[in-house]
Parts: C-alpha cells; sequence; structure tokens
C-alpha cells in the first residue's frame, strides 16, 4: 500500500493511493475493485508520472534537509526530544539502520513541558514559511501539534510536553531554520 498523494506526487496537487497484490491475495484485491471500481482519472496519472521523474531527487534534498533541520532542534533549549529515525537517540533507530536506506523529510519534536499548548498556539500562528497542515511528501514545508495520547494504542505514549511533527519541504533549511528559531522565541512570551 502506498500513498501517492505524498512524495510520489511530490506537489500536493494529487489525491491517489496504491497497493499491490501477491498471486495469494490478488483475488481478493481484484473481488475489492470489482465491486467499488475506484481507479484514478487519467489527469492523476499524468500527476504522478510527473512527480516519479523527480522523486529521487526530492527524497534525497527531503532527507538532508529535514537532517539539518532535526539536528539543529535537537541543540535548542526549548526542544527536549527530537524523533527522527536516522538520529542515533531516537526510539526504534537500530530497527530503522537495519531496514531503511534513507529517511524522509517527516519527523517530530518534543518540547520542553514549560511550555503551554496556548504558548505553542501563538507561535504555530505566526510562521512565516511553515504552513499547518497535516500531510507531507510536497515540497512545502509544515507544522502541526498532535497529541497521541488519546488514541495511541501499541504503547503507551509518556512523553510530556506539546508535540510538533514537521514535514520538511524544499525551501532553503537556513531559512526554515531562522522561520523556527523566531517561533520558538515566541514560546517564551506566553510562559
Amino acid at each position: 500500500m502506498e500513498a501517492g498523494t505524498k512524495y510520489l506526487s511530490g506537489h500536493s496537487d494529487l489525491l491517489m493511493g496504491m497497493v499491490s497484490a501477491n498471486a495469494e491475495t490478488w483475488p481478493a484485491l481484484r473481488a475489492t475493485y470489482d465491486s467499488m471500481a475506484m481507479l484514478p482519472g487519467a489527469e492523476d496519472c499524468f500527476l504522478a508520472l510527473r512527480g516519479l521523474r523527480t522523486l529521487h531527487i526530492r527524497l534525497k534534498e527531503a532527507e538532508a534537509r529535514a537532517l539539518a533541520i532535526a539536528h539543529w532542534l535537537a541543540e535548542q533549549p526549548e526542544v527536549k526530544t527530537v524523533l527522527h529515525p536516522a538520529m542515533p537517540d531516537c526510539p526504534g533507530h537500530e530497527i530503522w539502520k537495519r531496514d531503511f536506506t534513507g529517511s524522509s523529510g517527516l519527523f517530530s519534536v518534543v518540547l520542553d513541558p514549560v511550555f503551554s499548548k496556548e504558548a505553542v498556539t501563538r507561535m504555530l500562528n505566526d510562521m512565516q514559511l511553515f504552513g499547518m497542515g497535516y500531510s507531507w511528501g510536497g515540497f512545502e514545508s509544515l507544522i502541526i501539534p498532535f497529541d497521541c495520547r488519546e488514541y495511541r494504542t501499541a504503547t503507551t505514549w509518556n512523553k510530556k510536553g506539546e508535540t510538533l511533527r514537521l514535514q520538511i519541504g524544499l525551501e532553503d533549511p537556513d531559512d526554515l531554520i531562522i522561520d523556527l528559531r523566531q517561533g520558538l522565541n515566541r514560546l517564551h512570551s506566553l510562559t
């Protein structure tokens, strides 16, 4: 299963999912298709093909930019934890190292618990380059607060502090760092 909406598209202008099957699972997949008849349109296929042509370059750039920003965030006093699988102190790093050859532009940070939800809202409302959004894989950088304590079931989320999910796009990392630094400075205005 793959969300073509994300990195495959790369331009945040496509809604598409893909699924593949082996010989054993193909009959069930075909039966589902026959009953639902869900297919992408020609324009969607064109947009996916356009994205495929630059996918390898965009993924490398997203990885490099996200890692640079994740390392910078790890040094900031307002940030308690950076959750990026390519960073050695991230839970699951050894599994990531074993199973993957690269990372993407998507990661999270846990802020110091001293900062309130209201302070985080003020930080986010005045971001200049980061948009607020749930998607990822596009050329633009996004940031969104989330609290997974209510819906996480596999393990208990015991991190204290507001959590932000970042999607690092293709903007200049230095510009994104300036925007983040200004945002982190705004956190202090309500503490």
